[in-house]
């Protein structure tokens, strides 16, 4: 009888403490104001447009781009943002484009070369990039398949 009320009085007071921590929390939420939204600015300025990085010394390595955009009532017009170029990526596709490539395709006996593709990985500054590209090169040296194994023919008499 007595475990019967001290569970009674158990259930009770968790009640109680429930009732009491969603009544705490509807009052909280009921007490923040809702933030008006910030007024955005109306510019009639243009997007950044950036030419290409132009490396200060060599073809890869740090240099500068050029930003412009248009609009009357803009403060700034152009700009001069600093750059790099990465001296690992391949350059005949683009220094601001890097691709992931494939293995290496089998040798073409016609042409002597091997090719492989790549995909586009990423592009720095929103440069326009190919989405795929393919390079080759030489196959290096031309091996025949060996025989495999020496055979003697024999004249029969």
């Amino acid at each position: 009888m007595q475990q019967q009320q001290q569970q009674r009085r158990m259930f009770t007071a968790t009640l109680l403490a429930l009732v009491f921590i969603l009544a705490a929390v509807s009052t909280t939420e009921a007490g923040k104001k809702e933030k008006p939204e910030k007024k955005s600015k109306k510019s009639d300025c243009g997007e950044w447009q950036w030419s290409v990085c132009v490396p200060t010394n060599g073809d890869c390595g740090l240099g500068t781009r050029e930003g412009t955009r248009t609009g009357a009532e803009c403060k700034q017009t152009t700009k001069t943002q600093k750059c790099k170029i990465p001296c690992n990526w391949k350059k005949q596709f683009g220094a601001e484009c890097k691709y992931q490539f494939q293995a290496w395709g089998e040798c073409d006996l016609n042409t002597a070369l091997k090719t492989r593709t790549g995909n586009l990985k990423r592009a720095l500054h929103n440069a326009d990039c190919q989405k795929t590209v393919t390079i080759s090169k030489p196959c290096g040296k031309l091996t025949k398949p060996k025989p495999q194994g020496k055979f003697h023919l024999l004249k029969a008499s």
